[in-house]
């Protein structure tokens, strides 16, 4: 079974364990919120996301981990800026200008890309069938 997984910068700076392609995982998934990708990603985007990656107690306690094989990668980045009407230093992503980057490894240390912020990870997993 293959599995689009989105993990956010975030989870993987403050705490997360970094892997590579190739790496064996055991994460611990939680459904995708297309509405809440959406921003980040593009509508197109964050429609194939199938699970979100979460280690900070979102999910319920007894929520099985997911054991997989990472089989691809890739960074995302975005723009940020206020809204019009809105509060000018709350900071929100900019509809459609997500960057996606194939990367071997990801450890949460990405870097932005100019004005391009790292936002987190879309990893390609292989899950056997249960």
């Amino acid at each position: 079974m293959n599995l689009l997984v989105w993990v956010d910068g975030w989870q993987m700076e403050c705490c997360g364990a970094s892997f590579r392609v190739g790496s064996r995982i055991a994460w611990t998934l939680g459904p995708a919120d297309a509405d809440a990708l959406t921003p980040v990603l593009g509508e197109n985007t964050a429609a194939t996301v199938d699970r979100v990656e979460d280690h900070h107690g979102d999910l319920p306690e007894d929520t099985p981990a997911t054991e997989a094989t990472v089989t691809a990668i890739t960074a995302v980045h975005c723009r940020y800026a206020p809204r019009a009407h809105d509060d000018p230093r709350t900071l929100h992503p900019v509809n459609d200008s997500a960057v996606f980057s194939a990367v071997t490894h990801a450890d949460g240390r990405t870097p932005d890309l100019g004005e391009l912020q790292f936002v987190g990870y879309l990893v390609r997993l292989a899950a056997p069938r249960r």
